[in-house]
C-alpha cells in the first residue's frame, strides 16, 4: 500500500507592513475585463487565466465560480475553477515581499479585499498587476477600472481586513516565484488528488528542480512519476531520496511497493525490512502500510526466490539507516 505526502497548514500574518522600498513594475499586458454587478469573482479569475495561457470569459466561468444566492463567489470555488482549467491555484505568502515578487516575475496577483468593515464587510475580487514605490501606489485590474491606482496604505488595509488572501497562477509546470519547499509541498499535497496527473508531476517536477535535495519533494515528485512516468524513472527517485535520508521509512515502504509490483519481490524485501522493524514505533498510517506491504511481499516469495533480470535496474543496494 502506498503513502502520499502528509500536508501542512500555514497560519496567516496578522499585521499590516509599511511599503517596502523595491523597483517599479507593472505588467500591462494583463489583460482587463471589466464586471458586471457581484461579478468581480468571475472577472477577477479570467484575468489571471487568461494571462497563464487559457482561452476563457467571466461569462464563461461564471456559472462556475458565481453564487446568486451570496451574490458573490468564495475562494474554493475560484481555486476549483482554476483546477478545472487545467492550472494550479497557488495561495500566496502572506507577505508583501511574496505579491512583489511575483510582480516581479511576471505573474498578477488575485487578491481578496474587504473593502467595507471587519464587522460590515464588503468583499471584493481585484488583480495586482502593478506596484509604484515612489508615489507608493498598488496598481490594479479592479471592477470597471482598467488601472486602479491604490495608495498602499489603503490596498493593505483592506488586503488585510480579508486575511492578506491571494492566489497565483501560472503557467503549467511553473511554480510561484515566492514558493518555498516549506510551503509548496503542503499546497500541491493538498490539490494532488484533484489534479490531473500530467499537470501533478510537472508541477512536482518543476520543484525538483528548485529543491533537489528536499525530502518531502523527493518523496512526492517519486510518488507522481510512479503514477505518470513509470517505475523506473519513479525508482530513480526513491533511491536518490534514501540515499539522502535511509529512515525516510515511508519512502521504504512506496519504493518496495513499486518493486514488488513491479515482480521484484526479493528486492521489494531487502528495501523493506529495515522499516518493518522501525515500524512499532511509527505512526498509525505509515505503520500499517509498511504491514500491509510487507504481508504483501511475503506472499510473493518462495524459498531462495531470484528476482527477474530487469529487477536489477530497479533496485540497488542502499544504506541502511
Amino acid at each position: 500500500m502506498a503513502l502520499a505526502l502528509v500536508t501542512l497548514l500555514a497560519a496567516c500574518a496578522s499585521t499590516t507592513p509599511p511599503p517596502p522600498r523595491q523597483a517599479a513594475s507593472e505588467l500591462a499586458a494583463v489583460p482587463f475585463f471589466p464586471q458586471t454587478a457581484y461579478q468581480c469573482g468571475p472577472a477577477a479569475l479570467a484575468t489571471v487565466l487568461v494571462h497563464s495561457g487559457v482561452a476563457t470569459s467571466p461569462e464563461t466561468l461564471a456559472p462556475q465560480v458565481y453564487l446568486p444566492d451570496r451574490q458573490g463567489s468564495l475562494q474554493l470555488e475560484l481555486q476549483a475553477a482554476t483546477r478545472r482549467a487545467g492550472r494550479i491555484p497557488y495561495t500566496l505568502d502572506t507577505s508583501p515581499e511574496a505579491l512583489l515578487a511575483e510582480l516581479a516575475a511576471g505573474n498578477p496577483v488575485l487578491v481578496l479585499q474587504n473593502l467595507g468593515l471587519r464587522s460590515i464587510p464588503r468583499w471584493h475580487y481585484a488583480v495586482v498587476v502593478g506596484y509604484e514605490p515612489t508615489q507608493q501606489r498598488v496598481i490594479l485590474r479592479s471592477g470597471t477600472e482598467r488601472r486602479r491606482e491604490e495608495r498602499w496604505s489603503r490596498f493593505m488595509a483592506s488586503w488585510a481586513r480579508a486575511g492578506f488572501w491571494g492566489l497565483v497562477v501560472p503557467p503549467p509546470g511553473e511554480l510561484p516565484a515566492s514558493a518555498s519547499a516549506e510551503g509548496i509541498g503542503p499546497e500541491l499535497a493538498r490539490q494532488e488528488a484533484q489534479l490531473e496527473p500530467a499537470l501533478a508531476r510537472a508541477a512536482w517536477e518543476r520543484a525538483l528542480l528548485r529543491w533537489p535535495e528536499d525530502p518531502d519533494i523527493l518523496f512526492a515528485a517519486a510518488n507522481a512519476r510512479r503514477m505518470e512516468a513509470g517505475p523506473e524513472r519513479a525508482a530513480t527517485l526513491y533511491q536518490r531520496l534514501l540515499r539522502l535520508a535511509p529512515a525516510h521509512q515511508a519512502a521504504r515502504n512506496n519504493f518496495a511497493d513499486l518493486l514488488l509490483q513491479a515482480g521484484c519481490p526479493a528486492a521489494a524485501a531487502r528495501i523493506i525490512a529495515p522499516a518493518r522493524a522501525a515500524a512499532p514505533g511509527l505512526a498509525p498510517p505509515v505503520r500499517d502500510a509498511i504491514t500491509s506491504t510487507a504481508a504483501a511481499i511475503a506472499s510473493q516469495l518462495t524459498d531462495n526466490a531470484i528476482d527477474p533480470a530487469h529487477c536489477r535496474a530497479l533496485s540497488e543496494d542502499l544504506p541502511k539507516p
